[in-house]
């Protein structure tokens, strides 16, 4: 059964020398003195934006352009300058359709931007460096969507956020495309990977400790963490591992899937003549690329694949045979994840009786009972009505909640938690579930018609400056600043401030807004269980 398908010495030297290097670029400035507005990188200078607590440093490119013959290749090493660049605006996106509201439609090429938030004075000793990889299906998203101010200011950490290439241009799997090593696909991880070269060299710089970094991500974000652990070429780039809202559990694209996928693709495109493939998708413009990946459940699922060099192994399987990068782990989920997803059905129009027009907005239509009965039959077969029974659609649950958690229990829960259990074997591990059911929703779009509680997405806005959002109460403000300071203390130390998972002791930690934080018995609230039966 299928998930839902929203998945030491040598270093030291050099993390030394890149520090010295680094420290000999300009005058010293003491401890608790304003930083200043002008870095020197190893590509050249760079001026940001200092504010009252915090410094910024936008748009700046960590790869050479993915253009013309660079389309489908391996990031090349970011372009150099003289004088000082404007590090004041963002880069463009990479290329994409619109997704949720915190994403932007795009048809740029030209998208290998990251950015830096930095506390606004400096520190005595090098401070720890949290690298943010964005969520979005691995076909939209953008690493400035999330400002990194707070974590920065109130966490004393330094915070990356990244662009990645997506859809058909960072994920597209197919053999006419192959390079010389004959692998093909996985630039966007490529990508990330030279987003984490480029942290290592330069970390240093911004006052960051190039030896203490942590790769965090959300959602598809999350996914590539788990795919740097079982990466070759991510060994030693990082040090600490936080993964929100998706699990290493999970399988990712096999070879063959992968090589299906890039072929349907081709065809969409009108690209069928296999003398002439290669040409002919490079050939292609962006937004012909761009339409023909489409959207979630109605387009081309492209990822990382498994391709026997960037990605040898599927991190599932690295996972269950202890063969991942050994680091801390900091893992967990939303209470209601799959509620988001819900609310897209309802967005689509899908549940309307009539659905819309070509063109039309839709009206936001409630799922019926026996929609949700539907759905769930469709999905587990002749063991289905052990999950209708499980969760009945009543009076006190309506068909959209009881589908949002047989979809968030058995997509995300059952996962997230099987892959920490495992992970702490091997290495630490601590556990969160988020769950303030009152997580303030997107201002933009139709507003649900049943209660979304803590859906996929509504941590962020607790961790990271977002303009997408309802504000935060004051209640939920104190819960962010927990959640800040357990993020950044795992960033610094390897420990976010409760005890780690341990089979004998499986704790959980909520973080919730107006009933405080605690712990729970997770595996009874997610009949996990259950779901581990029917995933046989």
């Amino acid at each position: 059964m299928t998930s839902i398908p929203y998945r030491r010495w040598v270093v030291a030297l050099v993390a030394a020398a890149l520090v010295a290097a680094a420290t000999a670029v300009g005058p010293a400035v003491a401890a608790g003195r304003p930083a200043a507005a002008v870095v020197r990188t190893d590509q050249g200078a760079l001026r940001g934006t200092v504010a009252a607590d915090h410094r910024t440093f936008e748009g700046i490119p960590y790869a050479r352009p993915p253009l013309g013959a660079l389309r489908w290749a391996p990031p090349r090493p970011g372009p150099r300058w003289t004088g000082v660049r404007d590090a004041t605006r963002p880069g463009a996106a990479c290329a994409q359709l619109k997704g949720l509201p915190m994403d932007e439609a795009s048809a740029s090429e030209d998208c290998l931007y990251l950015n830096v938030t930095t506390p606004r004075t400096s520190a005595r000793t090098p401070r720890p460096v949290l690298v943010w990889l964005h969520g979005g299906d691995f076909r939209f998203g953008q690493g400035d969507v999330y400002g990194g101010e707070r974590l920065a200011a109130e966490g004393d950490v330094i915070v990356v956020t990244v662009n990645y290439r997506l859809g058909a241009l960072g994920f597209l799997a197919h053999p006419a495309l192959a390079g010389p090593d004959g692998s093909t696909g996985n630039y966007g991880l490529q990508d990330q990977q030279a987003a984490l070269r480029w942290v290592r060299r330069n970390a240093a710089a911004f006052g960051g400790d190039p030896g203490s970094v942590t790769l965090a991500g959300q959602s598809a974000g999350a996914t590539s963490v788990c795919a740097h652990l079982a990466a070759p070429g991510s060994a030693g780039l990082f040090h600490r591992a936080i993964m929100q809202s998706n699990s290493c559990a999970n399988p990712v694209q096999s070879r063959s899937e992968a090589v299906q996928a890039a072929q349907e693709l081709a065809g969409r495109v009108g690209c069928t003549d296999p003398g002439a493939l290669a040409a002919c998708l490079r050939g292609r413009d962006t937004a012909t690329l761009v339409d023909a990946v489409g959207y979630p459940g109605v387009g081309v699922d492209l990822g990382p694949a498994v391709d026997g060099r960037t990605l040898p192994a599927d991190p599932a399987d690295a996972l269950a045979r202890g063969r991942l990068h050994q680091v801390p782990v900091l893992t967990g989920t939303n209470r209601d994840e799959s509620t988001l997803q819900v609310w897209g059905m309802e967005r689509s129009g899908m549940n309307c009786a009539q659905p819309p027009a070509p063109g039309q907005e839709p009206e936001s239509c409630r799922l019926t009972d026996d929609q949700y009965r539907d759905q769930v039959r469709a999905m587990f077969g002749d063991r289905a009505e052990e999950v209708l029974a499980r969760y009945p659609s009543d009076d006190t649950r309506s068909a959209s909640e009881a589908l949002g958690a047989v979809w968030t229990d058995q997509g995300y829960a059952e996962p997230i938690y099987s892959a920490a259990l495992a992970f702490a074997r091997r290495a630490p591990t601590y556990v969160y579930e988020f769950a303030d059911e009152d997580a303030p929703f997107f201002t933009e779009g139709p507003e649900p018609t049943f209660p979304t509680g803590a859906y996929h997405c509504a941590e962020l806005p607790y961790l990271f400056g977002v303009d997408y959002a309802e504000a935060l109460t004051p209640t939920q403000r104190r819960l962010s600043a927990e959640m800040v300071r357990a993020w950044s203390d795992f960033a610094r130390t390897g420990r976010p401030g409760w005890p780690r998972l341990r089979a004998d002791a499986p704790y959980v930690r909520v973080l919730a807004g107006g009933g405080g934080s605690g712990t729970t018995d997770f595996a009874a609230t997610h009949s996990y269980d259950f779901w581990r039966s029917l995933r046989g």
